[in-house]
């Protein structure tokens, strides 16, 4: 016979989980509407930089968030007792796990900023329609880890998924710009199309 109490964690996991899902798709459509009614200014700066130097502190910030979402998935992984050959986990661990996804998401923002203000979500050419729908769909993923956070009554699985999710876009994110960057205008398999674009445009 089942619990009591676990028949009623059923109803509120399920809540739970609508509602994030609910939030990702609101704030996915929200981001790429706003991207899709911007008009493009190439002139757009970061920091100050323009144009070649603009794309090239993108590329790095980038790269930096790339490197904490790699130390975030360790200390996932530790903070859950995954981490192979250690047993103990310190107080810190979790600790630094949120003030690495603060910092995280704070470097984002400025990168976000130039690519809405500059090129809004464009859809011509796999690179970009692929790089722009990642973009909206890690602030959506976002959004639903905060909420899954605050619940205490979700299936194990959830949010070692919506993190893992994170994780993942953010690498394909890199992929699809400062790697692209880096290489000459060119990656694997997504090349195809980018000559659509503005020379440098990411």
């Amino acid at each position: 016979m089942s619990h009591p109490r676990s028949a009623l964690r059923r109803p509120e996991a399920g809540l739970a989980l609508a509602l994030a899902f609910a939030a990702a798709a609101a704030v996915f459509v929200a981001v790429f509407l706003l991207g899709r009614a911007n008009t493009p200014d190439y002139t757009a700066t970061l920091f100050g930089r323009s144009d070649a130097d603009a794309m090239r502190l993108k590329a790095q910030l980038a790269t930096g968030v790339l490197g904490l979402a790699a130390l975030q998935l360790l200390l996932a992984v530790w903070m859950y007792g995954r981490l192979p050959g250690v047993r103990r986990v310190p107080g810190s661990v979790p600790i630094t796990h949120r003030i690495v996804g603060v910092v995280l998401f704070a470097l984002t923002v400025p990168i976000t900023v130039h690519c809405v203000r500059a090129y809004g979500v464009q859809l011509t050419g796999s690179r970009a329609a692929v790089h722009s729908i990642a973009g909206c769909f890690f602030y959506g993923a976002f959004a639903a880890k905060l909420l899954l956070v605050q619940s205490r009554r979700l299936p194990g699985w959830a949010l070692p998924l919506a993190g893992g999710a994170l994780v993942v876009v953010v690498a394909l994110l890199w992929y699809t710009s400062a790697l692209w960057h880096f290489n000459g205008s060119s990656i694997p398999v997504l090349s195809l199309g980018h000559h659509h674009l503005t020379p440098g445009q990411m």
